[in-house]
């Protein structure tokens, strides 16, 4: 069973914007903490930023101020607005539950920033 579906991703210039989504499950959604997470070419994936049930929010200090974070409850969804991206933007997007109740990866989103 598919439990994590990201899209949006594409490819842009610097300095473009991207707004990506992630349809989620609801066993997946309810009660937790959700994040986006990312992972570059012979780099480890890295949480990019995460959002409680509550809509509290953090982000990594190098997107911060740029990348947006939300999700609606009442559609399990959760959706990563990204302005003035930067070639180190370029890397897979995932999404899936924050800190110890993630589940297994979806397929993710290509996102790729070209100079």
């Amino acid at each position: 069973q598919v439990q994590l579906v990201e899209s949006g991703g594409g490819l842009v210039q610097t300095g473009g914007s991207l707004r990506l989504s992630c349809a989620a499950s609801t066993t997946i959604f309810s009660g937790n903490d959700m994040g986006w997470y990312r992972q570059a070419p012979g780099l480890q994936r890295e949480l990019v930023a995460s959002i409680t049930s509550g809509g509290g929010t953090y982000y990594q200090r190098s997107v911060e101020g740029r990348f947006t974070i939300s999700r609606d409850n009442a559609k399990n969804m959760v959706y990563l607005q990204m302005n003035s991206l930067k070639p180190e933007d370029t890397a897979v997007y995932y999404c899936n539950a924050a800190d110890t109740y993630i589940v297994d990866w979806g397929r993710g989103t290509q996102v790729t920033v070209s100079s």
